[in-house]
């Protein structure tokens, strides 16, 4: 159900976006949206409290909002409060922003890595990845994890490339057990 609302929604302001040919815009004012939000966990708590009107919620959105970001954007999140889905909000504009993304051709790439990449590794990964996913540019986002031993995983959207020694290990083992029961 949720991830319906927000590929409703999200679909909606993407729409809108397009349609009034502001994708740029609104990709860089939900951006900043998306951090004041993160930043500031009390208000999403006051915006989803049941016993604030949606009134009261709407004058709270639009007294911190209005005037710093779009009119449209404004009235968007007015209609995600009279319809009561506040607490979608961050799919809904999440949804939006990778929308946006694949409209611009910007591919989104998780890479994990057992150690810390050098720069010249991260450019060359990048530029591994835009020459086979097709994508204009890439925005890449790294962590790590030691208990890849190993190698990286990479996720662009909902594909996996792993080829980390743990999951070696792992798919080793298993064939090491077939054997043993055949």
């Amino acid at each position: 159900m949720a991830k319906l609302i927000s590929k409703t929604y999200g679909e909606a302001l993407f729409e809108l976006a397009v349609e009034e040919n502001k994708a740029d815009i609104f990709l860089e004012e939900i951006e900043e949206i998306r951090k004041v939000l993160r930043d500031n966990p009390e208000f999403s708590a006051l915006m989803n409290h049941p016993k604030i009107t949606k009134e009261e919620k709407t004058e709270v959105m639009e007294n911190v909002f209005k005037g710093r970001i779009s009119d449209e954007l404004t009235g968007f999140f007015s209609i995600i409060i009279a319809k009561d889905r506040y607490r979608e909000i961050d799919s809904i504009l999440a949804y939006f922003l990778d929308e946006v993304k694949a409209l611009k051709g910007i591919g989104v790439a998780y890479v994990t890595t057992a150690v810390s990449l050098r720069e010249e590794q991260k450019e060359k990964v990048e530029e591994k990845l835009l020459a086979t996913t097709g994508f204009k540019k890439m925005e890449m986002h790294y962590a790590e994890d030691q208990k890849l031993i190993g190698g990286m995983v990479i996720r662009i959207g909902d594909r996996v490339v792993d080829s980390s020694i743990s999951s070696k290990l792992n798919q080793l083992s298993k064939q090491l057990l077939k054997i043993q029961l055949a």
